[in-house]
């Protein structure tokens, strides 16, 4: 069985060649005047082959770039530089399996996604016992507490999860802040739960 190379050719389109003077058909693409970002793809342009070449020709991907941002841009490990949090150090304060942990990394998937779904069914049934409200089982699970805290339990916990996000515990670290922020935003709400004795 021969192999074709991918020639970058979409047949069978209606799209006709966006050079002013061309009426040949579009079937190559070629980047659009909207970059692909964080909303989706961009947009492409389509020009015939011959157009797609000249387009090639002069297309620079640096444009825009300092010499320091090409120099990063070209090195051999462009990248890779920035860290996952679930690969760092910290991962896992949170409860959630880290990733270090396993060999394969199919484990590490099912084992978070795991994680995450016992999450979501213990908020569940605490909200179904009826003693708790929805917001406040899943602030109890954001807590990492059950539904037999009572308030001295609560407020010892809360002391425990701010001494370990506040970045004065962490040498000025403001990566768990956000973290931070849910746990203040449970507590607040569940300090005034009349379900807590």
């Amino acid at each position: 069985m021969s192999q074709t190379r991918f020639h970058g050719r979409h047949e069978g389109s209606e799209r006709v060649c966006e050079h002013p003077t061309c009426r040949e058909p579009g079937e190559f693409r070629a980047p659009g005047y909207r970059p692909s970002g964080f909303d989706g793809p961009g947009e492409w342009r389509w020009f015939c082959l011959d157009h797609v070449r000249e387009f090639n020709a002069g297309y620079d991907w640096f444009e825009g770039m300092s010499a320091e941002e090409i120099l990063m841009a070209q090195a051999p490990a462009a990248g890779w530089r920035t860290e996952s949090p679930s690969f760092g150090p910290r991962a896992g304060v949170d409860g959630m399996p880290r990733w270090a942990d396993f060999d394969d990394p199919l484990e590490a998937i099912s084992a978070r996604a795991g994680g995450i779904r016992s999450r979501a069914e213990r908020a569940a049934r605490m909200a179904m016992d009826g003693r708790f409200s929805k917001d406040e089982a899943e602030a109890l699970e954001t807590m990492g507490l059950g539904s037999d805290t009572d308030r001295r339990r609560l407020r010892r916990r809360y002391s425990e999860l701010v001494r370990r996000y506040h970045p004065d515990r962490n040498g000025g670290d403001r990566s768990h802040e956000a973290r931070l922020g849910q746990v203040v935003e449970a507590y607040q709400l569940l300090r005034k739960s009349r379900a807590l004795g």
